[in-house]
């Protein structure tokens, strides 16, 4: 989440400097990712009005414009701007003033010069120029009343930093800026300013038939109806610049006033076009087959799974997630719908990613949105509405209210011995009840018992620990005391018969390999053609559709980094892996390291291709082949003697070349595989050289025969 710090001041104006702030908020849980200035250094820049614009005598797209900075005399100054006119208020660059570097890094100084023959007193800005923004289509303008002579910086406030916050999911209730500065207001003791939301002046009866069809997905719902909205009003320049701090274009005044109260107040809501929608509206679940035009213009199938607010026609919204193109205000709008819900946290979870995007919406309501206060948050869109989109006719309806299934917040308890035990430092009752009610959490203390009744914005105080966390973060982390351990720390001995993973890894560096570390859910398809394996283990929930399944072997990841390789023109590549395979086994019961009915053993797997030496005088430049390999696997076991057992038509390996590979043998057991490609796979996979490949059980690597004395 980012802000600005100066709209964080606002509500709650702490005694310490921007970095004393960010790191009272990364102590406090809120980790502070980065602190970013709104615009690079510059010097010399002030707000200037245009007076006069003439024609340049000798280039037709240069103008000469009479420029007031609030001095004795106007300064003169060549622009060649489209947008230069007279009566604007734009930045202006005196003579000594030093611009924001540009791509040599070094700053651009503004000099008295002549331009065709014309003395340029200084230079008119736009916003790339000063670094505030990308835009160059012209002069940056500012508001018509920009006080004439004043230091751009101090009018823009480009002082200001912007905070990068870091939330864990657990703190949804800092998703807005109000919620950041209640969080400062309780750590710093400052006084927090609570917004005043005011009632709107009801004009009318209107109200559009609203019926909540599944409690389980909206718990409350409340809406107005506001006619006589002028949509092409503009924007306040004050409500663009907080947004774009927040990472958020302007679009028009309607929607960004939606916007302005989400990024505000943390309440996600929504604005309907009212002529628009099709009768009332319904809060349901999707039927199988329905479709829906998002705002972002794709078009999504729906499913029973998914929340949805329909008319009598057709879906108009996906619930706490994004809004329909079908209903979407635009320049011709002249009523609206006002909406903010209460939506289940389960019931938003996921679906955003469902549909390969997220929102802003989604991400608030799937952590939890406080259900207490939508409709003073409709009273505070509406306030905005009037006072930017308003007009002489507009008129606002009742506010109707449906409260079908509101969440009720169980008391939870806190021992104050617990807390301690939990924390590692002695603490008092009185220390515990003074950090939970400076969070306004109202605790009632009573022999060492704290009870408290989470506030409807805390979805995430549910138990005791929750709690213990809380008095944590408030006393301060860097409070805790430097307590060493109690018991004596020592190393877990390995057995002498086994080696560390570390040493077999230097082996194989040593043998000229490279490690790889690759994922372990892999494509469908090397599961069926490289390990022969037609009933591979599904992920319910895949990152990505081509990573869908569990991996029963390692060849198809060291197959794919030589994929990789040659097609960046890598003429020899060594690799290998250590990791681990999924395998379905019946045999294999729940323990503290294992899984019912699968088995996950560790392997060792390596890839050899290109030539067998680095280009040298002392060898011709051989393709590596079976035979290299092979002798890297007996120089892994040395001294142990290996078996290799030419594969049978019958047993082969499936991703291996049937003439050319073998199975390895360590006393009489069956450990692994060596040999080449298969050249179907070469093939089919796009490899110009057939790959030499090995995989070996790992444990039987790790073993190594212990010297044993006889007289």
């Amino acid at each position: 989440m980012q802000f600005p710090e100066s709209w964080l001041r606002t509500f709650c104006d702490p005694a310490l400097s921007t970095q004393q702030l960010a790191d009272t908020l990364t102590m406090a849980g809120l980790e502070v990712e980065a602190l970013q200035a709104v615009a690079p250094p510059f010097t010399g820049v002030v707000v200037g009005e245009i007076k006069a614009v003439a024609q340049h005598p000798n280039a037709d797209r240069l103008r000469v414009c009479q420029v007031d900075i609030g001095a004795a005399a106007l300064l003169n100054i060549v622009c060649g701007a489209p947008n230069a006119r007279v009566g604007i208020r734009v930045p202006c660059a005196t003579v000594g003033a030093e611009l924001p570097p540009g791509s040599d890094g070094k700053p651009f100084l503004i000099k008295l010069g002549q331009l065709r023959g014309v003395e340029s007193q200084g230079m008119l800005c736009s916003a790339s120029e000063l670094k505030v923004s990308d835009a160059s289509d012209g002069l940056l303008e500012l508001a018509a009343d920009a006080p004439v002579g004043q230091n751009i910086r101090a009018h823009m406030q480009l002082d200001d930093t912007l905070f990068t916050l870091k939330l864990t999911p657990n703190l949804a209730h800092c998703l807005s800026v109000f919620g950041v500065a209640r969080e400062v207001s309780a750590l710093t003791g400052a006084p927090l300013k609570v917004p005043s939301i005011a009632a709107m002046q009801v004009g009318m009866s209107d109200v559009l038939p609203v019926q909540i069809a599944a409690t389980d997905l909206c718990g409350r719902f409340s809406g107005r109806i506001v006619r006589n909205v002028n949509p092409q009003a503009q924007t306040p320049a004050w409500m663009v610049d907080r947004l774009a701090r927040c990472g958020q274009r302007s679009v028009s005044a309607l929607v960004d006033i939606s916007n302005y109260v989400m990024f505000e107040l943390g309440r996600p809501n929504h604005i309907f076009d009212l002529e628009k929608i099709h009768g009332g509206l319904q809060v349901r679940w999707a039927h199988p087959g329905e479709q829906l035009k998002l705002l972002n213009g794709n078009t999504v199938a729906l499913d029973a799974q998914v929340g949805v607010i329909a008319d009598d026609k057709q879906v108009e919204s996906l619930a706490g997630i994004m809004g329909g193109d079908a209903t979407a205000v635009g320049d011709t709008t002249r009523h609206i719908y006002l909406e903010a819900a209460f939506w289940w946290p389960t019931a938003v979870a996921g679906r955003s990613r469902r549909f390969n995007f997220s929102t802003d919406a989604g991400h608030r309501f799937e952590r939890g949105v406080d259900p207490d206060l939508t409709v003073a948050h409709i009273e505070r869109i509406s306030q905005l509405i009037a006072e930017i989109c308003g007009t002489p006719d507009t008129t606002f309806g009742p506010i109707d209210d449906q409260q079908p299934a509101m969440p009720q917040a169980r008391p939870v308890q806190l021992r104050v011995a617990r807390a301690a035990k939990v924390i590692g430092m002695p603490l008092t009752a009185t220390q515990c009840v003074q950090a939970l009610a400076r969070l306004g959490l109202e605790p009632q203390e009573q022999a060492g018992l704290i009870t408290v009744q989470p506030p409807s914005y805390r979805f995430d105080l549910q138990i005791e620990e929750d709690l213990i966390e809380e008095v944590a973060r408030i006393i301060g982390f860097e409070q805790l005391p430097h307590t060493p351990p109690q018991a004596p720390v020592t190393a877990r001995l390995r057995p002498e018969s086994q080696r560390s993973s570390f040493a077999l890894r230097r082996a194989l560096a040593c043998l000229g390999y490279q490690e790889t570390i690759n994922f372990s859910f892999v494509d469908a398809r090397w599961e069926h053609e490289l390990a022969g394996n037609p009933n591979p283990i599904k992920l319910l929930n895949p990152i990505a559709s081509q990573m869908g399944v569990m991996r029963s072997s390692l060849l198809g990841s060291l197959i794919q980094v030589a994929q990789f390789n040659q097609a960046r023109k890598v003429p020899r590549v060594r690799v290998f892996e250590l990791g681990r395979v999924f395998l379905r086994d019946a045999s294999v019961v729940d323990s503290d390291t294992t899984v019912a009915q699968f088995d996950q053993p560790m392997r060792v797997a390596g890839l050899a291709l290109g030539s067998a030496d680095t280009l040298q005088w002392g060898r011709s430049d051989a393709a590596v082949d079976f035979f290299d390999v092979k002798g890297d696997v007996e120089a892994l076991f040395a001294p142990q003697r290996l078996e290799f057992v030419p594969a049978s038509a019958s047993a082969h390996h499936p991703a291996l070349h049937p003439g050319r590979s073998a199975s390895v043998r360590l006393s009489g057991v069956d450990i692994g595989v060596v040999g080449e490609l298969h050249p179907q796979w070469r093939q089919s996979y796009g490899l110009t050289a057939a790959p030499i490949v090995f995989e070996l059980d790992l444990a039987a690597v790790l073993r190594r025969p212990v010297p044993a004395f006889e007289p």
